[in-house]
């Protein structure tokens, strides 16, 4: 059943990264985050009450909430580094980026959780990381430069970076915890950290120029977040990490699609031939 849940969770996080990337055009992506994040607390508890898990948090013990707080500090980190990313780059070399955190996760959790490497898994970590690098390589005939220059990919790695510490972090800290009131935990956490640096950045002023549109979309991006990280942390609940975060990241081909007919964003056929080695990658992890 946990699988169900995984690829439930690539589904909605590949909605997401499309409806964010049209929400904050305009925008600033620290504002959308704080934003979004306020939309994922509310569906977050919400599920919390809805299977009545609630009363389950006077039982978490000290090291479940060190384990929580950590992973939503990552997350948080990871999500304002992923958005910016957005904002700055073109979501078909970005979400490649976010999404090869699958190498990073894997070897971690074979450190840390004791899910060993074998020669598939190893194989499998060599197309990603051969699909993701062919993905991000411009075009020779696309003169035009992103109006970021190339900061965008720095923010796209560290995005990826604090995904693989989430994932890995997570995993610990819902051992024995209902998977709701995990995710809700962590979304309070995020949603201090998104609004702090908010407010540490003077740009909470400009939400009162957001216009409707775009507001609306951050708003589903968020109701989108909310569903993926409920199906995503009950599949890692119950699966091994370095299968579950791999199926998630099958949302790739949610995104590129979606980005294909909503944003008009085309891939190559050097980027193609880059999203087929992942996705192979990734079906060879679930061998």
């Amino acid at each position: 059943m946990w699988v169900a849940f995984a690829f439930a969770s690539a589904f909605f996080a590949g909605l997401t990264s499309i409806l964010a990337k049209i929400g904050i055009r305009n925008t600033d992506s620290n504002v959308a985050t704080a934003i979004r994040t306020v939309v994922v607390l509310v569906s977050s508890w919400g599920m919390v009450w809805i299977v009545g898990s609630a009363s389950g948090i006077a039982a978490v013990s000290a090291s479940t909430w060190i384990f929580l707080i950590l992973s939503g500090l990552s997350t948080g980190a990871s999500w304002l580094f992923y958005f910016r990313a957005l904002q700055l780059g073109d979501i078909n070399k970005v979400v490649p980026i976010d999404k090869s955190s699958t190498v990073l996760t894997i070897i971690l959790a074979s450190l840390f959780l004791g899910e060993g490497i074998t020669w598939t898994k190893g194989g499998a970590i060599a197309l990603i990381a051969a699909g993701t690098y062919l993905m991000i390589q411009k075009k020779k005939a696309d003169g035009m430069r992103q109006p970021g220059g190339r900061s965008w990919l720095v923010y796209a790695v560290l995005s990826a970076v604090f995904a693989s510490l989430t994932a890995i972090l997570g995993k610990a800290g819902i051992q024995g915890l209902e998977s709701s009131l995990g995710t809700a935990i962590r979304t309070s956490v995020v949603l201090v950290m998104a609004w702090m640096i908010v407010f540490m950045t003077g740009k909470q002023h400009t939400m009162r120029h957001i216009r409707g549109k775009e507001l609306l979309f951050i708003c589903l991006s968020g109701l989108a977040t909310g569903a993926s990280w409920l199906c995503y942390y009950k599949a890692l609940q119950d699966g091994p990490a370095s299968v579950v975060v791999p199926i998630d990241k099958l949302s790739i081909l949610v995104t590129i699609a979606f980005s294909y007919f909503a944003l008009n964003e085309r891939l190559s056929k050097k980027a193609a031939a880059g999203l087929l080695l992942i996705v192979a990658g990734t079906l060879a992890l679930l061998i």
